[in-house]
């Protein structure tokens, strides 16, 4: 029988929550005795190595502070507490490299983690240090990594701060413990746009040991004692589960593990099977669908005006910029620093008037002062393919065909409802194939227009199976990242995307296929933090936003935020110093190269044409006698 409260909000503030329940280094402690801890470490991070059931044990655990930890102004007024930071993540990367060496000599080396985190780091100083890159490798080093791995969620686990070292091999979860997509106070903010909505938020994210096992995201529930303080109890139910996983898993072949990571990462969010399996013959993997230009219709929330009104203003003395003759204007307009039907949306600009056409053909930058606007699919697809050459894949799918009854709330249907009215897409990622100065490709681009570009379960499947695609067309995978984040309303099973895409990423390049991500604005949450990090080569214009967490989450949390700290142009220039520390980075080498939208296709072919000339040609060239 379960020792939890029955409601959601007291398990969250009276258990997961509470300031007594045992943290990582009383449970190692137990468990562990004669545990050498690693240096470097932080207060959030524990490494550090172990002998125990025949195998050394390297042990991950993150550590939420203790009462002790917080007797002082300072130590109250600090804001990530138990967050893992860019460094720390660092840290975790050279951790694991370590224990493959290991492997290598010959020990029998077990990873276990202990996950206890409010979410990563979301300061700024983590920001530019590349945090969501580290999010994406360390996903990418867990499915890969050579090593059976064993991860428990003791008391929360947080978005991608939990993320980034809970995909292993076997998955637990106290039962007293929550694991959700967000913080509850950020998902709060982030719905509701009221950070004190923390029931609603629970209740929306099924964040229990309960809900996640039914949907495959852990595949144990380990009790809890009565006693929040019970270390003890909570030490001895954990001693037994990590004994069984790692015995068990130290008799399987490594390769059989990491097919079995591989083949449950491509599954993840897929819940309706029969409409699953159907919709996956390759007959619809493969269906193409042209896309052509006049398709390509003006976003929802766009402000324009017809000629007459602005004949009208202009009579009456308005400010129209350098427009003199609004009288002969045909057509709708845009006035530049003026273009937001919300309100409250203050926008930089000049004041230029524009013709809508010609906006729209020059990818929504005013052509006098540059400044951009938020590209819906249909412009990106302008941006970056020749003109109709795109052709669409898997454009019905939806949330019907794949999220399970359970996840289809009200509330959730009736937000679906709405984006399908605000899109010509049915979905968040647009996927097809298309061509670039001739050269054909696979290509996935987000819909801002359709729920902020949100990664969710259908983002998630299509990017699998546009891997797949071209995987099997032998295609070079392009990407265009403009996302605010993870679909916070599926719960859960949204977070799971950013690893179901990262394992797509790790087949292209099993594959020998170049994967190049362009990053639009915006650029954040799971996507950033997952494929969008990972190509080969990585472009953004110049302005994009790039960040794992968005500044309006920041501020919300009391987070300071410098926007012009995380556009791409200073990130690129950050991403120079990496050479200088590769220890630190690793394989991170944060953005390549930044380039205007009207730059971005010729910037891309540069990239493909090196690709090409560099495959091995069979035969003499056509030129050659």
């Amino acid at each position: 029988m379960s020792n939890c409260p029955t409601d959601i909000v007291e398990l969250f503030k009276k258990r997961t929550r509470s300031p007594l329940r045992p943290r990582s280094s009383d449970l190692i402690k137990v468990i562990f005795p004669d545990f050498r801890r690693s240096s470097p470490h932080s207060e959030a991070l524990i490494l550090g190595e172990a002998e125990k059931w025949g195998r050394n044990i390297f042990a991950i655990a993150q550590q939420k502070p203790k009462p002790e930890n917080l007797r002082t102004k300072e130590d109250l007024a600090k804001l990530n507490h138990g967050m893992l930071t860019a460094e720390d993540h660092s840290h975790v990367q050279r951790f694991l490299k370590k224990a493959n060496i290991k492997r290598l000599l010959g020990e029998p080396v077990s990873i276990v983690t202990l996950i206890d985190t409010y979410g990563a780091d979301i300061s700024m100083e983590s920001a530019k240090e590349f945090q969501a890159f580290f999010i994406a490798h360390l996903i990418r080093d867990f499915l890969t990594i050579p090593i059976p791995t064993v991860s428990v969620i003791i008391g929360e686990g947080g978005s991608g701060g939990a993320l980034a070292i809970q995909m292993t091999d076997r998955r637990a979860q106290f039962d007293d413990a929550l694991y959700a997509t967000a913080p509850p106070e950020s998902l709060a903010a982030i719905i509701f746009r009221d950070h004190t909505k923390v029931k609603e938020a629970l209740l929306i994210s099924k964040p229990t040991a309960r809900e996640l096992f039914e949907l495959g995201i852990v595949d144990q529930v380990l009790p809890c004692p009565k006693s929040v303080m019970d270390a003890a109890g909570y030490a001895q139910a954990l001693e037994a589960y990590l004994e069984k996983a790692v015995k068990d898993l130290a008799k399987r072949k490594i390769e059989a593990l990491i097919r079995v990571r591989r083949s449950r990462a491509k599954t993840f969010g897929v819940y309706v099977e029969e409409t699953a399996k159907k919709s996956r013959r390759w007959a619809s993997f493969f269906r193409l669908i042209p896309i052509k230009k006049k398709d390509h219709k003006a976003p929802p929330d766009l402000k324009t005006f017809r000629s007459e009104e602005i004949h009208q203003e202009y009579q009456q003395g308005e400010s129209w910029g350098n427009f003199r003759d609004p009288a002969t204007g045909a057509g709708e307009f845009v006035k530049c620093g003026d273009m937001s039907l919300k309100e409250g949306s203050p926008e930089r600009g000049c004041g230029e008037i524009i013709p809508l056409d010609d906006f729209m053909s020059n990818h929504y930058v005013c052509p006098k002062c540059g400044h951009t606007r938020i590209m819906g699919a249909m412009g990106w697809i302008g941006c970056l393919a020749d003109q109709d050459s795109f052709k669409e894949m898997n454009r019905e799918l939806t949330v019907h065909n794949l999220l399970h009854q359970s996840l289809l709330t009200r509330e959730y249907l009736a937000f679906i409802k709405k984006q399908a009215q605000r899109s010509p897409f049915h979905e968040a990622l647009v996927t097809g194939e298309a061509t670039i100065f001739g050269h054909p490709v696979a290509l996935a681009v987000c819909e801002f227009h359709f729920a902020g570009g949100t990664m969710g379960v259908v983002f998630g499947e299509k990017f699998f199976r546009v891997a797949e695609y071209a995987i099997s067309k032998n295609l070079p995978l392009i990407s265009l990242c403009c996302s605010g984040g993870a679909r916070v309303l599926e719960g859960t099973p949204a977070l799971m995307q950013m690893v179901k895409t990262v394992n797509s990423v790790t087949r292209l390049k099993r594959a020998g296929l170049p994967f190049i991500s362009v990053l639009g604005d915006p650029s954040t949450g799971g996507a950033i933090a997952s494929y969008a990090a990972l190509g080969d080569v990585i472009i953004a214009e110049p302005q994009a936003l790039v960040i794992f967490t968005g500044p309006r989450v920041m501020e919300a949390r009391g987070f300071p935020v410098n926007e012009e700290d995380i556009r791409a142009e200073a990130l690129c220039r950050n991403s120079s110093h990496i050479y200088d520390d590769l220890d630190f980075f690793g394989s991170i080498r944060g953005i390549h190269e930044v380039a205007e939208r009207k730059d971005l296709k010729r910037s891309i072919f540069k990239y493909l044409e090196y690709y090409k000339n560099c495959q091995p040609v069979h035969g003499r060239y056509w030129s050659e006698d």
